[in-house]
């Protein structure tokens, strides 16, 4: 009950100070509402930032290990690229081999790509395509949504046939006016190709990457047909060796491992011999640019600390006023028995409705940013960072509040009522 009346006349005071000088207030409060516009929006702006970068390189799947002749991240040297430049590209063989072997690996395929590519049927044509050659297992590593038809079959890609999955734009391309072009076929590089199945439109990414809306998926023996890839060292186009592994960390970790220590044995490398390989994991790259989100965040909370300080001394110098004003009322309120208590949580609670209005109209413009167009950058509000905005705005209030209503407690009844 006592908490209630607390609330209500706090609320009643607050709303009096407002109207009772509205631009005073509002300029007090600008502070804390540039302040939080400040920190939250650059948290929304990073938060989305790094969100799409992530969904951009989905495309190399969750729980994967690649194995590469070059690393995913560079190195930290400027003539990083001389030692791995002299490495030999992964081979099918080693495939077949790792295939037979790891135990802790439930999946493992072999790919390679080529891009800039031209797709033609009968009069039509489209470039710019890329071309993908899978071994069995591929579809585990990567989602492949198929719209019309199906996947490749073990046999087709076992057997190199030619046959194809396309990308929803180069079905569109090729064969506007049919509703269903799976069984139509399609010439890559002068090789007639069958097409099994369509893929599902997927859209641009953030970065522009990975996106199977312009690819074409045939069978790894059947790409080895046009590029010469896989033989290990002369290769016209490198190969990758992906490994599926457990959900867990340490899944990954034992089968890297246990990688690693097959493919030495394979390639006769010597215990003090560094590898010739290079293990790379998808979360290596967004780990490679963490750094920069954090300076991005830091920013954000310099730039916006320096505004939660003066509007914090706004709101200060607003409690500083309503104690005066509210002095011969204090006063009254001491002697009809309000305890020192009473008054302090009354001017503290006053203080932290005003910063939150503060903190909510930098909400506000935050949510109108959202609204923007900023290409396929989504930038959303999260709850959490509305949570943060709030909280901010509650301690900012609640410290610049503190002295003036600690000043307001410690009134004597007798003085207060005759400064009226």
């Amino acid at each position: 009950m006592l908490a209630l009346r607390l609330i209500s006349e706090s609320l009643q005071f607050a709303w009096k100070a407002l109207r009772s000088n509205l631009l005073r207030t509002v300029l007090s409060l600008l502070g804390v509402t540039i302040g939080i516009f400040s920190i939250i929006a650059v948290l929304t702006l990073v938060d989305s930032l790094e969100r799409s970068i992530r969904d951009s390189f989905n495309f190399l799947g969750s729980n994967v290990i690649y194995v590469d002749k070059w690393p995913f991240t560079g190195g930290n040297s400027r003539d990083w690229w001389k030692d791995f430049i002299r490495r030999p590209n992964v081979s099918y063989n080693e495939y077949r081999f790792l295939k037979a072997n790891l135990k802790n690996a439930p999946h493992v395929s072999i790919y390679a790509f080529a891009n800039d590519l031209t797709v033609k049927a009968g009069n039509n044509g489209i470039n710019k395509i890329t071309l993908r050659g899978v071994s069995p297992e591929y579809e585990f590593m990567r989602d492949v949504n198929i719209e019309q038809g199906r996947y490749l079959t073990n046999d087709e890609i076992e057997g190199g046939r030619n046959v194809v999955v396309i990308g929803h734009d180069i079905a569109h391309a090729l064969f506007p006016k049919v509703e269903n072009p799976v069984g139509e076929l399609v010439k890559i590089k002068n090789l007639k190709y069958k097409i099994v199945g369509i893929i599902k439109r997927q859209g641009e990414s953030f970065l522009g990457m990975g996106s199977t809306d312009y690819e074409c998926i045939i069978p790894y023996s059947s790409f080895r047909k046009l590029y010469n890839t896989g033989t290990g060292r002369w290769d016209e186009l490198g190969s990758h060796i992906v490994l599926k592994g457990n959900e867990s960390d340490l899944g990954l970790v034992q089968l890297e491992n246990e990688m690693q220590g097959y493919l030495r044995v394979k390639r006769g490398l010597k215990p003090g011999q560094k590898d010739n390989f290079s293990v790379n994991r998808p979360e290596a790259i967004v780990k490679a640019i963490a750094g920069v989100f954090d300076v991005l965040n830091m920013a954000g909370w310099v730039i916006g600390g320096f505004s939660m300080l003066v509007g914090g001394f706004g709101i200060a110098n607003i409690m500083f006023v309503s104690v005066k004003e509210r002095t011969g009322i204090i006063g009254l309120q001491k002697s009809l028995g309000a305890k020192n208590y009473f008054i302090l949580f009354q001017f503290l609670f006053e203080s932290v409705l005003l910063s939150l209005i503060g903190g909510l109209a930098g909400l506000c413009l935050v949510w109108l940013i959202t609204f923007i167009p900023l290409g396929s950058l989504q930038v959303t509000l999260s709850v959490s960072n509305i949570v943060l905005g709030l909280t901010v705005s509650s301690v900012i209030g609640l410290v610049a509040g503190i002295v003036p209503a600690a000043l307001a407690a410690r009134l004597d009844p007798v003085i207060a009522i005759r400064a009226n």
